[in-house]
């Protein structure tokens, strides 16, 4: 017998922990992070009581969800649980053919509350991508994984721990960077137990954040987002340090070009990819900005 049903808080580090076992490299406290952002956000397939397949659909206001931890139990596969609960988990998000209009309409609101835009974005493996495509995925752009290590850059004296004072502007920037408001979630985010969130002020206004947090692996940076490339480095050279010359990786935009070179410039490499998909309106971010994406499982 199997059922689908929303996973407790011991059941989705469990999800981590499988995501780690795919090689994805989660954070050592992401779990806590995402969970403020949508307690409801992770489901899972079970078959005969054992959890069997994995997915979360994290909702933000202003109908935007974002899929990812799209796993199936290695012993498992083959049997079609994975696209079960994917087909579930959809049902819940977005209505197809001719409803879905009427909900990209805002006319009528979907169980999951996903109104106005009706938009379901994610990072897919590209060996998943055509998958992706018939479920009505369409591409925007790449994204690259860089990692290795790096040396610490010069210290900037614009370059400060987040305080109260900055969280106005750190918001501000993570919205537009983002695309949705996520209050819950940058609560949790900015203050990493393995980590360091640091904003570069300059005359008295935020102009760039990044977050740096310990991994399974190393550690990862994101997300980085700054208004011009300097400000980017001189954010990336002071969270680097926190690593300690440990590995560090870095999820990069493929079209942000500068954002490439910073990660090259500091000895970087790419070591994976993915595709950035939406299914729906795509929302228009400022990728010139985006030096670093958040995280794969969250946009």
């Amino acid at each position: 017998m199997t059922t689908i049903r929303i996973l407790d808080p011991a059941e989705v580090e469990t999800a981590v922990d499988w995501a780690a076992r795919e090689g994805w490299n989660p954070g050592l406290a992401d779990a806590s992070a995402f969970l403020a952002q949508d307690k409801t956000a992770f489901r899972g397939l079970f078959r005969d009581g054992a959890l069997a397949a994995v997915i979360s659909a994290t909702a933000y206001a202003g109908g935007f969800a974002f899929v990812g931890f799209y796993i199936c139990r290695p012993d498992l596969r083959g049997q079609g649980l994975g696209f079960a609960l994917w087909q579930d988990t959809f049902a819940g998000l977005i209505p197809t053919a001719p409803v879905f209009d009427r909900y990209r309409e805002g006319i009528a609101q979907t169980p999951r509350g996903l109104v106005s835009t009706g938009t379901v974005g994610l990072d897919g493996v590209l060996a998943q991508q055509d998958n992706y495509a018939r479920s009505g995925f369409v591409l925007a752009h790449r994204n690259i994984r860089y990692g290795g290590t790096a040396p610490a850059g010069a210290s900037d004296p614009r370059v400060v721990d987040i305080a109260p004072a900055h969280l106005d502007g750190v918001a501000a920037l993570d919205a537009a960077c983002f695309g949705f408001a996520r209050p819950d979630f940058l609560n949790a985010w900015l203050a990493p137990p393995f980590g360091r969130a640091c904003a570069f002020v300059a005359e008295g206004a935020v102009k760039g954040y990044g977050v740096i947090r310990r991994c399974r692996e190393g550690h990862k940076i994101g997300p980085l987002f700054a208004d011009d490339a300097a400000a980017a480095a001189a954010l990336f050279g002071t969270l680097v340090a926190t690593a300690q010359g440990g590995p560090v990786f870095l999820d990069v935009p493929e079209p942000n070009a500068a954002a490439r070179a910073l990660a090259a410039g500091a000895g970087l490499a790419p070591v994976f990819e993915t595709a950035r998909m939406y299914r729906g309106p795509a929302p228009e971010l400022p990728l010139g900005r985006i030096f670093g994406i958040t995280t794969f499982e969250l946009g």
